[in-house]
């Protein structure tokens, strides 16, 4: 991506040294806006709340937007004691620490849920493409056991650069999705279901065997992921509809 989508910079690469923010334990990379694009994500299960934080504040002296994964509400409360503004998610289990919510200016994902239990995994997704100032539609409980509701929505989701479809159960809804539309499909198998499901790897091998050309499949409950390639889609989708403008 270029530096005008990603919001980094573009210039020359960083001495050895350079390019690492380093806290008590762990080496932050801060130069990764300027190779993929986007900063660090944080995932933060596992790490405590004083490292969270600490974390978030080397992305943001960096002046970097900062995103925490599988967050707690101890991490954001760490978080937030030196960036008060922070925002946490309890349902997505993120928090965002920002220059502002200004408008989203890198193209248009829908998002799509199976059932509302799906909803979680939906909201990750979500989160995730606000901290990357995508646009995004949500469409939630459009599963296959209902038809009627996916095809009410068909027409807006033909309006997007991606769409991230999540379901648990037997996983159908993506390759539905994927016959009506001509973008990527960025699947999301979630551990919803019931015993034989496996905790998702039933929808998992189903999305993984989908007939429909234009669906790629994530780990299970991956919300993040799925919601990243999406957005690097509808970035790179804008940066060439403003490159033929000009």
């Amino acid at each position: 991506l270029s530096g005008a989508v990603a919001g980094g910079d573009t210039g020359s690469p960083p001495a050895a040294d350079e390019g690492v923010s380093r806290t008590a334990d762990a080496a932050v990379d801060i130069d990764r806006r300027r190779r993929c694009g986007f900063p660090e994500a944080v995932f933060g299960e596992g790490k405590s709340p004083g490292s969270v934080a600490e974390i978030v504040t080397a992305l943001r002296r960096a002046k970097q937007d900062a995103f925490v994964t599988r967050a707690t509400a101890a991490q954001a409360a760490a978080v937030r004691e030196t960036w008060p503004d922070a925002a946490y998610d309890e349902t997505a289990r993120t928090i965002r620490v920002m220059d502002g919510d200004g408008p989203p200016d890198r193209g248009h994902v829908a998002v799509v849920t199976a059932g509302t239990t799906d909803g979680p995994v939906a909201a990750e997704v979500v989160e995730t493409l606000r901290w990357m100032r995508v646009g995004v539609e949500r469409f939630d409980d459009v599963g296959v056991a209902g038809p009627q509701r996916l095809t009410q929505v068909v027409p807006r989701l033909r309006g997007a650069d991606a769409v991230v479809v999540v379901a648990g159960m037997e996983g159908a809804l993506p390759s539905v999705v994927g016959g009506h539309v001509a973008c990527p499909i960025f699947a999301v198998p979630t551990s919803v279901g019931y015993g034989a499901s496996l905790g998702g790897v039933a929808a998992l091998l189903s999305m993984l065997n989908s007939c429909a050309a234009n669906v790629a499949v994530v780990n299970i409950d991956a919300g993040f992921k799925a919601a990243f390639l999406a957005g690097l889609c509808a970035s790179r989708q804008c940066v060439r509809a403003n490159e033929a403008r000009e």
